[in-house]
């Protein structure tokens, strides 16, 4: 594994997740095992319905383990934790707030101190090409932008750890490379360690430093690849670098086999 008990941000081991019903049990994850070392990008990929999500929603102490355990930065998650940034699908903006009062609704609800708040808010705002929309409405962002915004709502706090649930799944192409590239240069100048769950294999791929691969539900970890290119990334490059090729190849072919089965 990578990382020492002093450098570890997450630390899962045996982790196993049962939901049980009237009609059925069900089991999500079976003995998921994973250290992340402080400050990498790791990527998830896997098939729908895998437990990609629920991994981060244990992480999140926002589900509790049938068994096994987890550990944030040396503690042991036993319940939500405050310290995380968490980004979702949906962007999940207030209407009638614009992009700063959005931007600040983190800091309102941790009670954080409102000027270092409002410095930071403001130092986000031009990390994320915001500038300019301080008081725009979320209905007159494109879909990219209000991404953009929920990403500094979740980074207001200067998280150790950000965990993202496929946070551009539902954008085009095009900008959905624009934001992985700026997420590729935000993680580099902040050093957060992020947890990215994604059904895209370029977007595992081109984001991490190394990218997990899943299978099936009960979701287990059936590899672990490291992604050797450089930190910087830029798209033109790493869409002909080989190895980029290679990696997504693998991962394919391993997804691949255990849906033919």
């Amino acid at each position: 594994m990578t990382g020492t008990l002093t450098d570890t941000a997450v630390d899962v081991e045996g982790l196993t997740v049962r939901f049980r019903s009237k009609r059925s049990d069900t089991t999500a994850l079976d003995d998921v095992s994973l250290r992340v070392a402080a400050g990498e990008f790791v990527s998830i990929v896997g098939p729908s319905g895998c437990g990609k999500s629920t991994l981060l929603k244990v992480v999140a102490g926002l589900v509790r383990p049938s068994s096994g355990s987890v550990s944030l930065l040396g503690e042991p998650v036993t319940g939500p934790q405050r310290d995380i940034g968490f980004a979702f699908q949906r962007a999940a903006l207030l209407e009638w707030r614009g992009v700063r009062k959005n931007i600040l609704l983190q800091a309102e609800m941790r009670g954080m101190d409102k000027a270092r708040a409002a410095r930071r808010a403001d130092e986000l705002i031009e990390l994320t090409g915001l500038a300019g929309f301080e008081k725009a409405l979320p209905h007159e962002l494109s879909g990219g932008m209000q991404q953009r915004v929920a990403l500094c709502r979740a980074l207001l706090h200067e998280p150790p750890v950000l965990l993202m649930d496929e946070p551009f799944g539902a954008l085009d192409a095009l900008t959905r490379e624009q934001l992985n590239a700026e997420l590729n240069r935000i993680w580099r100048e902040t050093g957060t360690t992020i947890l990215l769950v994604t059904h895209s294999i370029a977007e595992a791929v081109f984001l991490g430093t190394r990218v997990v691969v899943m299978s099936p539900r009960p979701g287990r970890l059936m590899r672990t690849l490291s992604v050797d290119l450089p930190a910087e990334r830029d798209y033109a490059q790493v869409m002909t670098d080989s190895r980029f090729g290679e990696l997504t190849r693998e991962i394919r072919q391993l997804l691949g086999s255990v849906e033919s089965h």
